[in-house]
């Protein structure tokens, strides 16, 4: 007889933990100085603006994949499992090797996963932090017990190089972390994401999908290029990701000083400053290292994670707050027990 829905047993929920991190950077440098070369602008001001004064760039036939699949080496040793335990990989990306197969396929072949399901997340700069919570998830539910999650983003192949406003603000990156149910740890605790798409044009590419196909006619339009309001976007990012921080910091009970270690979005230090003064803790609480990779999209909080992990910035039981904020918009923020 077939059993009814009542009669098959059902597993109980796990929590889910970051066991294992790791990241990956291209070896070119691009200094504000040689930015001053390409356009008008100047380190001064870039320092002021935006506390960056390098990133990295990605070579030539350096793709997504390739930095993705670095990053995710480096975190299946730190986690010391082999590549074979992993049954799922997810890729937050914008700028994806393919419209289709996904980034995380062109991973999975790179690394030899070959037990894992593989599908992308685009979700802009937030994408690393979705795809934390979708793994989540699938461990909680025990659809999967092994997840590896990728940020990674080849952002200098869609940034306008003559436009002054943005091309100084991006760099190429991946990070990447493995998840998986751990004994005794609450791992993901809770996590708020959240979308407004009134706002998906003050941070986007116009062309290069059905509506805007890149044609002869308008290819020197630089409509497949990333373009940015940017007085709009810093008032949202500021907005949504203190939002997002204190949704997560009220359902716990907790206040931003039981928090060892905040790690947000690395677009632009005057964002995190003003996190900092609305949450009334000093800069010293937070992890940053835009001032060398600037901004990577979805690489950026996790490789901020990896960089933090490996520093000793916290230890086993202390608490993370991540938050991030993206074009779409998307914003996010998790409370996670190391």
């Amino acid at each position: 007889m077939k059993k009814t829905l009542l009669e098959i047993p059902s597993k109980p929920r796990r929590s889910a933990s970051i066991i294992g991190t790791g990241s990956y950077l291209p070896e070119r440098i691009l200094t504000n100085a040689d930015l001053e070369v390409l356009v008008e602008t100047s380190h001064e001001w870039i320092v002021e603006r935006t506390g960056i004064l390098e990133r990295r760039i990605a070579g030539e036939k350096e793709f997504t994949s390739h930095m993705a699949a670095e990053a995710a080496k480096a975190a299946i040793e730190n986690a010391g499992i082999t590549v074979e335990e992993i049954d799922l990989i997810l890729v937050g990306t914008i700028t994806p090797d393919t419209v289709f197969p996904s980034t995380a396929c062109h991973v999975q072949r790179l690394i030899g996963a070959k037990n894992a399901t593989c599908f992308d997340v685009n979700a802009a700069c937030s994408g690393f932090l979705f795809g934390v919570e979708i793994a989540n998830q699938f461990i909680s539910n025990s659809t999967y017990d092994t997840v590896l999650v990728i940020g990674a983003d080849k952002l200098s192949s869609i940034v306008n190089w003559k436009d002054r406003n943005t091309c100084v603000l991006f760099g190429d990156g991946a990070g990447a972390a493995i998840l998986r149910s751990r004994p005794d740890s609450r791992g993901i605790i809770t996590t708020h994401m959240g979308s407004d798409g009134n706002y998906a044009d003050i941070l986007h590419m116009p062309g290069g999908g059905c509506a805007i196909p890149i044609t002869s006619e308008n290819i020197d339009s630089d409509l497949n290029t990333l373009q940015m309001n940017g007085r709009e976007t810093f008032k949202q990012a500021v907005t949504s990701m203190m939002r997002a921080a204190n949704i997560v910091l009220d359902r716990c009970g907790l206040t931003p000083q039981d928090i060892k270690c905040v790690i947000p979005h690395q677009a632009n230090i005057r964002i995190i400053e003003a996190m900092a003064d609305r949450l009334e803790v000093p800069m010293s609480q937070f992890h940053i290292n835009l001032d060398k990779c600037g901004n990577t999209s979805a690489a950026a909080v996790a490789i901020a994670l990896d960089e933090a992990a490996r520093s000793g910035r916290f230890e086993t039981g202390d608490l993370l707050l991540l938050v991030v904020f993206g074009g779409g918009l998307t914003y996010a923020s998790s409370i996670i027990e190391w």
